[in-house]
């Protein structure tokens, strides 16, 4: 555990039983606009500052919150904390007001610990389907009638940025792992969709990932659902001392176990065999990890004793999460899907996913922008064997998401990965996104499907390759 989160960790919480005055800098970040959403929405007065208006904005204010552009000293005056991000400086002038003011200044994680302590917290962490797995119990919570509040990290239709405020004890929130966040949270229960490689310039090594994660659940009084499939968190299993550990997936040893599933055009039927009765669901999305995302979250809502029978009929009206195999339209008769996968596993399931789309009838086109440079750096060649499935990889250049350029690290460094472990596989190195565009509309034809991937700005590409057409 580093320093900064044993500090948060002293750090005294909110009380947030009784109206506090709440001002969140960056209140547009993906973080924080679902956090301010909660916060007006269960009594609060809240305030917030970012540099530029927004569509996110919009929502937040419409909740609500007393948005500012720009940040200012003032801004903090008449307030009794101040929360920031990762993301904001120690230097910004709310951030160092506060602290002069003698306000409580306090990092977003020490806002949702407060949140947490009102509720009966689930939180869904992981490496792969945080968003899908808490988008899922959040819809069947509200078809059963357990009206929960929620804070989920993507965009999910019929959530105000990403959250909203029920009425029942339950708040369902994505529990993220990056910058320390999981590991300050009073959680009541928790799902672990599965443990990977990933944000090691936090972790350092994931050996250390890995025991951090094993703290979190020790300290989980309720109950504990983990991957049966997963040969990472079987390891985590054996070493923590959960007592009311459910598991999910295809082993025949799972509490969840999933038995069966089936694509069709309008998405997947699962079976699942729940302590020995058979549960079929329909599901209106793509891809074997989805279904695995559906096992984690009934178990977790069979350990709860929800009514299974009743949260699997609301799923045929379940709309997904944004940017999470989301179709964008068609070029040329090849069908252009669009998927925020970044990590290997992702990516290998997604692409399965298209490969496995009724419409896809001919080649798979994958198109990737890896995503911030230490981990280019950290895990390049971990992304060799992910394409597989796919008759052509375009590769093109490193999406920031604010981390320092570093010498030598571009997205060429996965191109060269790919075609190191695969000499004869068709795979374009293509760095800018007029050079994406010309290698796709010059490839595809009707019957073809082409997902691109990734968390920065590649979700635009599918409109850049349509308006190609009308040049």
């Amino acid at each position: 555990m580093s320093e900064p989160v044993r500090r948060r960790l002293r750090e005294e919480l909110i009380d947030l039983s009784l109206p506090q005055r709440i001002h969140v800098v960056g209140v547009a970040g993906p973080g924080m606009a679902p956090l301010s959403v909660v916060l007006s929405g269960t009594g609060h007065r809240v305030s917030g500052s970012d540099l530029h208006d927004s569509e996110t904005l919009d929502i937040v204010r419409r909740e609500g919150v007393d948005v500012h552009i720009g940040h200012s000293e003032h801004l903090v005056e008449d307030v009794d904390v101040v929360v920031y991000s990762t993301a904001i400086p120690d230097t910004n002038v709310e951030r160092v007001r506060g602290q002069q003011r003698g306000i409580a200044v306090q990092h977003r994680s020490g806002a949702l610990a407060a949140l947490c302590r009102q509720y009966e917290t689930i939180g869904v962490a992981g490496t792969h389907g945080k968003s899908t797995t808490s988008a899922l119990l959040t819809h069947m919570l509200i078809a059963t009638g357990n009206d929960p509040t929620a804070i989920v990290g993507a965009d999910v239709p019929g959530l105000d940025a990403g959250a909203r405020v029920g009425t029942s004890q339950f708040f369902v929130l994505e529990s993220d792992e990056s910058d320390g966040t999981l590991e300050v949270l009073p959680l009541k229960h928790l799902v672990v969709t599965n443990i990977d490689v990933d944000h090691l310039d936090y972790f350092g090594t994931f050996e250390q990932l890995k025991s951090a994660m094993g703290e979190v659940i020790n300290r989980v009084d309720g109950c504990v659902v983990m991957n049966a499939d997963d040969d990472v968190s079987t390891s985590v299993m054996s070493r923590v001392r959960a007592q009311n550990l459910q598991t999910f997936g295809r082993s025949s040893s799972a509490h969840v176990r999933l038995e069966r599933v089936t694509t069709r055009d309008e998405g997947l039927d699962v079976e699942l065999v729940v302590n020995q009765r058979v549960l079929k669901c329909f599901l209106p999305l793509r891809g074997g990890h989805n279904a695995m995302n559906l096992a984690a979250a009934i178990a977790m809502l069979d350990a709860l004793g929800i009514d299974l029978d009743q949260a699997c009929a609301s799923l045929a009206d379940f709309n997904g999460v944004l940017r999470r195999f989301t179709e964008r339209g068609h070029y040329r008769g090849a069908l252009l899907v669009d998927d925020y996968a970044h990590l290997p596993a992702e990516i290998s399931a997604a692409i399965s996913a298209m490969r496995s789309h009724p419409a896809v009838t001919k080649r798979v086109v994958a198109v990737f922008q890896p995503n911030r440079f230490h981990r280019i750096e950290a895990m390049a060649e971990a992304y060799a064997n992910c394409f597989t499935e796919a008759d052509l990889v375009v590769i093109t250049d490193i999406y920031a998401s604010g981390t320092r350029p570093i010498e030598g690290v571009t997205g060429k460094l996965v191109w060269q990965a790919i075609v190191d472990a695969h000499p004869d596989a068709a795979c374009v190195w293509a760095p800018t996104r007029q050079d994406i565009v010309n290698y796709v509309a010059e490839f595809v034809q009707p019957g073809d499907g082409c997902i691109s991937m990734g968390c920065g700005d590649i979700e635009t590409f599918p409109d850049d390759l349509m308006k190609a057409s009308l040049r």
